[in-house]
Formats: C-alpha cells, structure tokens, sequence
C-alpha cells in the first residue's frame, strides 16, 4: 500500500508550530482533546510521537503524516523527542508524558529493552503505547505498526544491490546505531539472503549513529579500508544521503554502488546525477497516519492490540492486528530515475 499524495502544506505547518516542551522541542496543535496532555480516558485523544530524534527528515514526514490523522479525527497531536538516538535518550520523556496524562505514546524505539521500564510505567497509568518503525519487546506496548515485514526489507535491498552490481563483489553496511532493533533485524535477514548470491561477499558493517557527519565519515573509511569495495547497503535514511553525498563528489563515484533506504526528497539529487540507481522505502507519512489511527482505536477501546482485531484507518482502509500485537502497512517501494520526481517527501 503506498501512496504519492503529500501534504506540503503539512510539514510548513509541523515546523512552524514548533515549541519547547521538556527541555526539547515539541510540537502541539489539534481541534480536540487535551492541549499538550490528557487526563487519561478513552475520550483523551492527545497523542504524542517520540521518534527515534528530531531534525531527521523521515520522521518529520512520519509525523506529517500522524498530524494529518489527527486533525481529521479531532485529536491533539504533539511531538517530542531528544536530539540524539541513544539507547536511554527517551526514557525522560516517556515519564514526562506519563505525568501529563497523554492518551497515547507513539514511539520510534532507540533499544528495544531500554524505555521498556518507562512505557510499563506508563500503561499502568492508561496511557496507550504504540510503536511504530523501531519496536520494543512486545510485552513493553500495546501494538508496534510496522513498516513492511523485515523479510521483505532485507530481501529489497539485497535484490537491488546484487543488481547494481552484477550478483558479484564485495559490500558494505553502514547501519544506524548499534542497537538500532529494525536495522539490526533487517542485517541478520540481509545475511541470510546473501546465501542466494554466492558471490557477492559482506566484507564490513559499520554505525554511523543516524548522525550526518559520522555516516559520511564512516563511508569514507569503508572505501580506503575496502579498495575492492564494489557496493554500500545503508538501511537508514540518514545514512544512505549521508553516503551517497560523498560518493558524488568522490572519485567513486559511478564504481561504487549505493542503495538502501532513503527518502526521494533526499535521494532525489543523487538519482538525478547518476550518484544512486535505485532505493527502497515504505511511505514514512502513511506510516505516522497509521500509527495514529492506531492510538485512536486503542484509546477508545475499538481494539486491544490483540490478534485478529480490526480498525478502520481512514484513507488508507481496514486493518487487522497480526501476530504479537503487529499491523503491517505494506510492501517497500522501489525509487528510481524514472518515478522518483513522482513523488516529494
């Protein structure tokens, strides 16, 4: 399921909206609800995101996305979050949000057991924890929506490397951090399916942290560590624009592969100079939406997160809780030169 509609005048609004708010920056706006909190309730649709960090552009879009949900079912929507992607980074605004009686927290998780204590706490005040793009242990939310299943995201990114470089040669991964639970899951399945090309060899896996800087500095040491190096899998959007900014300007440039995931706003530029062939990516605004008609259901008790519930998730339709408390947006999408000025976000 994917979808090619955006809201420009959304993400202006996002930005401008912007204030402070525990001690990071914060986003409110809504027709309903309870301004910047809640008094808990199934009628308190004050939902509040806290992704992985701020300033990163896919979950600005995945936010976008999530405010437009919001808006249309009366809801409150706030953002919070901190600036770096550490592992414990989100647990001071779990509390914080607890304390103000939000009815949901959607979070995009930095470890999958570090903020479990934090969200618990949280649940067993009525607030509704829903996990979107990065998951915790699943004892620790209600629902963790995800993006496509990690089979089919691993498997995307091997297909288009093997591609880009003829089904042979050595690669590289430039990941998020360390602890990062998607991209962790998506390179063990990305090592299980290069069984299927046996001559293509992982030589290194690097962290660039979702940091600019530090993706770009780890790609550089990848190519002088690597001579042979013939393609870079980077499965974050921070590393993949990060990567591909210094593959254009280097004398690499055309020999040495990239792909991954990244965001056609981002990627765009590199598409066009001939720097990147092909990437993958789900819609990171359908993602934020879904996410949020997932709290609202949650909130009102239309669901519990059980398997086999059913939730109707305005413009993008019916969905059903799968196995663990999961609801699966769709299947990536691969950008090329030839759709990637189809789409802005």
């Amino acid at each position: 399921m994917f979808h090619n509609k955006r809201r420009a005048g959304a993400l202006t609004a996002l930005a401008a909206a912007a204030a402070l708010v525990l001690a990071g920056c914060a986003v409110d706006s809504g027709t309903g609800g309870t301004e910047g909190g809640g008094e808990g309730g199934s009628d308190n649709l004050a939902i509040t995101f806290l992704p992985k960090n701020l300033g990163n552009p896919y979950f600005d879009t995945s936010s976008a996305g999530a405010e437009e949900a919001i808006e249309e079912f009366g809801g409150t929507f706030a953002e919070v979050g901190p600036a770096e992607a550490t592992p414990d980074s989100q647990v001071s605004y779990i509390n914080t949000l607890t304390q103000q009686g939000v009815g949901a927290i959607a979070v995009s998780a930095n470890d999958p057991e570090a903020i479990c204590d934090a969200l618990n706490e949280a649940r067993d005040a009525g607030v509704k924890v829903v996990t979107f793009d990065s998951d915790t242990n699943p004892e620790c939310r209600d629902l963790f929506i995800n993006q496509a299943t990690a089979e089919g995201i691993a498997k995307v990114q091997i297909d288009l490397i093997a591609e880009q470089i003829g089904d042979a040669g050595e690669i590289a991964i430039l990941s998020a951090s360390a602890n990062a639970t998607n991209q962790n899951a998506w390179i063990e399945l990305m090592k299980e399916e290069l069984a299927n090309h046996p001559n293509i060899t992982l030589v290194d896996t690097v962290y660039g942290d979702d940091d600019d800087q530090t993706s770009f500095d780890k790609t550089a040491a990848l190519l002088q560590t690597h001579p042979n190096l013939k393609g870079i899998i980077s499965p974050t959007t921070v590393g993949i624009a990060a990567a591909a900014r210094y593959l254009s300007t280097s004398e690499y440039k055309g020999t040495v592969a990239l792909t991954g995931l990244g965001t056609p706003n981002q990627m765009r530029e590199y598409v066009e100079d001939g720097t990147v062939t092909a990437f993958a990516l789900w819609n990171p605004a359908d993602l934020g939406y879904l996410t949020a008609y997932a709290a609202k259901a949650l909130i009102e008790g239309e669901i519990t997160g059980e398997e086999g519930d059913t939730f109707e998730a305005g413009k993008l339709g019916d969905y059903e809780v799968g196995a663990d408390g999961t609801v699966l947006l769709g299947d990536p999408f691969v950008f090329d030169a030839d759709n990637i000025g189809d789409f802005d976000f």
